[in-house]
Parts: C-alpha cells; structure tokens; sequence
C-alpha cells in the first residue's frame, strides 16, 4: 500500500500558527491535525453507525422474522438483546487482549467477524442460527468499541481528541436512523424481505474492512512494550517527521511498567472505574429501554396508532442532538456537560412519571428534549473513557465501561416491557428518571475533567 502522505508532514503545515523562525519540533499531543487523524478516526466510524444500524433493523426485521419463524414473545426479546449480549463478551475480551497483543490486529479481524455473520443471516432457517450469528456480530462490534476508540484518543492531538471521539457517537445515531427508514420501506415490500435488511449490514462492513488495510500500530501502545524503533517509524510515517519522538517516548518510558486487569478495580484506578461504569449504564438503560420500544411509549402519550410523522420526528431530533453534541463536547468541560445533561433528562423524563395524563401536546415537546438530550449527552461515550485509564490499562477499562453498558442495555430492553405490563407506564418512567438522577449525582462526585489532558 503507498505511504499515506500527511498534511503536516510538508514544512509548511508543520510549521503553521507558529512564528517566523521558530522551528522548535512538535510535541506529539499537539502535533497540527493531519490527514491521517481524521483518517483513523473515519476508519473507526464503522463500528458506531454498524451498532446502530444493526440495533434498528432488527427491531423492524423481526415484525416480519417472528410469524414467518413462529417466535413468541421471549424469543422475540432473546433475539433483539443478542447483540447487546454480543457486544459485552467483545468489549470485556477483546479490550483486555488489545492490551497484551496490540490493537492493529485485532482492529482488522473484528470487521471481518461482522461482514462474514452478516451475509450469513441471509441464509438462516431457524432462531437458534439467527440467534447465533447476532450474537457474533455483537462480539465484533464490542470489539470494535474497545479498539475504536482506543487507536483514535492515542493518535489524535489533545486539541481535536474530544470533537473527534464524540463524533463516533453521533455516527452511531445517523446508523440507526438509516435503519428505521430502510427497514421501514424494505420490510413493507413483504416476503423474505428481511433477509435482504439483515444481510445488508455486510455492506458498510466490508468497505470499512477494506479500507483499513495499512492501519499502523499504536505508537503509545509500541513504547508500553518497549518497541522504540517501530513507535518511531509510525510517526515518522503517519504524524511526521517534524514530532519531537525522543522527548515522547521518554514520557511514555516513564510510566511503562506491566499492568494487570484487576488495577482497574484497585487504589488508583476504581474511582474512574465506577464513575465510568455508573455514568454509562445510567444513560443507555433508559435510552435503550426507551427507543427500542419506542412504539408503547408514544402509546403511552396518545401519540400511537401508526404515527410515522412522530417517529420520524423523534430520529430527527435523534439526529440534530448528536450534530448539537459535538458542539456541546467541544464548548463545555467534561463535567459540566455530564452533569447538565443528566440533570435536563431527568427533568423532561419526570414529567411523563408524575403526570402520564397530561395531554400529548404537554407530554410530547418534552419528549423531543428528551431526545435531543440525550442523543447529544451520549457523545461522550466514546469521549470519556478513553480518558480515564493510562495506556497500559486503556484497551482493557474502554472495553470494560462498553461491555458494562450493554448488559445495562439488555436490562433496560428487556425489563421495559415488563415493567410497563406489571407496574404500569407511570411508574416505569418515575424508576427510569430515579436512574438519570443517579447519574447526576454519581458524576458531581466522581467525574474527573479530562478536557484537553495529555494521555498517560
């Protein structure tokens, strides 16, 4: 493959902002951003829209998938929280190995699992095959959560780090929009239309699969292992040549030293550990539960009976949120958009609890800001994780705060419908707001400002 030729890697953009005469190197956290940042970091898109798009068609694949295979009601809510249950095993054991075995490898395989199960779903005869594919898949995408956004925060300067990261989210959001309204046309078309939506997630795949031949090792993660000469061809090659290599590998040399899985439950890291479990799980457990079954909410709030104008809202709001929340991670600090953002979604989810009466045209514009919110707090999923642990510990906790999320995930998914048949819609929305509270009050205490940090 050629060299990937990069924009700071000509004299006059390695040189640009700086004044005349002075040629002082680079250092590697500040480097210009270059062609090979934005590179690794739509590279690492796949994931995102591929988890989004995959999670919303087969919430539609189904409508057609559970009387063609006689599926009752488990086996519909099995089948929908596969590759949720996926992507937990992937996360937890794909981030722990990415840390002893590099990124790089496991950055191309994962993609390969995903395009190759999903043609596959197109050739299913039962359930169990369905369910096992869904679930590999989901362990391709947990995967690709913990390499993904691990490659994109040690390679890109501090400066663009956060815009950059949260940008994944938002492709996470654009992924399952173009599900509901592909599924939307395909699924009505009848017949085994189903396969054909299914299998059509190979597609973004294999073009991703493909285009990441040639991704380079991480350098942080060549230095953690003692392998200076092939750290110092990767940014000579992809960053520059005008990087100040010597002074960055002796900072990493600093803090090199063999690090074990069970450090992020100890002394110095479990106070990270748990913000960042509890931070997630308190964001996706009612954003899931919430969206997967968004058809009984609005129901709930007299918005049913079809309304393909309200959904189609409700993903646009999705959308503006996401666009809104690269702008919010950029402006604000970490902890204050955390905060913020928990504090407006327990206030416009309240409402629904405590009045579930009210009338659609009270109920409905707080849901919109409920939407909006919450697609635009969730970029920082991808943002702060990364954050929180030092590199030899960084694949191993990114891919922990993932897999933890999605089982938060399942529990929401699955426990939505039954709680709304056994306790009722009013108290449904009073636990999940007591949820978003909790994540209020767990990042005032323990969220670290990570904003513009240079990574260990």
């Amino acid at each position: 493959m050629p060299e990937d030729r990069t924009l700071a890697s000509t004299p006059d953009a390695a040189t640009a902002g700086r004044p005349p005469g002075d040629a002082h190197p680079d250092t590697f956290d500040d480097v210009p951003l270059n062609r090979f940042h934005l590179k690794i970091t739509a590279l690492t898109f796949g994931a995102n829209f591929s988890d989004g798009y995959q999670l919303g068609i087969i919430g539609i694949a189904l409508t057609a998938i559970a009387p063609q295979m006689h599926l009752d009601s488990w086996w519909q809510g099995l089948m929908g929280a596969s590759a949720l249950v996926g992507v937990f095993a992937g996360s937890i054991v794909i981030g722990w190995a990415a840390d002893r075995i590099g990124r790089q490898r496991l950055y191309m395989l994962d993609f390969l699992l995903i395009a190759v199960a999903s043609v596959l779903q197109f050739f299913v005869n039962g359930p169990v095959e369905l369910l096992v594919l869904r679930l590999l898949i989901g362990f391709g995408i947990g995967a690709d959560y913990a390499l993904g956004p691990t490659l994109v925060a040690e390679f890109v300067p501090r400066r663009y780090r956060g815009g950059l990261l949260a940008s994944l989210t938002c492709l996470w959001t654009v992924g399952y929009i173009a599900a509901f309204f592909f599924g939307t046309y395909l699924i009505g078309l009848g017949g085994d239309s189903w396969r054909w939506l299914l299998a059509s997630s190979a597609l973004p795949a294999i073009a991703v699969l493909l285009m990441r031949i040639g991704t380079p090792e991480s350098p942080r993660w060549l230095l953690s292992k003692g392998r200076t000469a092939e750290a110092r061809q990767v940014v000579a090659r992809f960053i520059g040549s005008h990087v100040d290599f010597d002074t960055f590998a002796a900072q990493q040399h600093a803090t090199r030293r063999a690090a074990s899985y069970r450090e992020l439950f100890g002394a110095e890291h479990w106070r990270n550990t748990a913000f960042g479990i509890l931070f997630y799980n308190c964001q996706v457990i009612p954003y899931f539960a919430i969206y997967t079954f968004l058809p009984l909410v609005l129901v709930k709030i007299q918005l049913g009976g079809g309304h393909f104008l309200s959904e189609a809202l409700l993903n646009a709001f999705l959308l503006l949120g996401g666009i809104a929340g690269l702008w919010f991670v950029a402006k604000l600090t970490r902890r204050r958009l955390t905060i913020g953002s928990f504090v407006v979604l327990a206030l416009s989810l309240a409402p629904m609890g405590l009045w579930p009466d009210a009338p659609a045209m009270v109920l409905f514009p707080l849901f919109l800001v409920f939407t909006f919110t919450m697609s635009a707090a969730t970029n920082l999923d991808q943002v702060y994780p990364p954050e929180l642990f030092p590199t030899e510990l960084r694949s191993s906790g990114v891919g922990l705060l993932n897999g933890m999320s999605r089982i938060g995930s399942a529990v929401g998914t699955f426990l939505l419908p039954v709680s709304l048949g056994s306790l009722g819609f009013a108290p449904t929305m009073v636990a999940l707001t007591i949820i978003l509270v909790i994540g209020a009050a767990v990042s005032a205490l323990w969220a670290p400002e990570t904003s513009g940090a240079a990574l260990d």
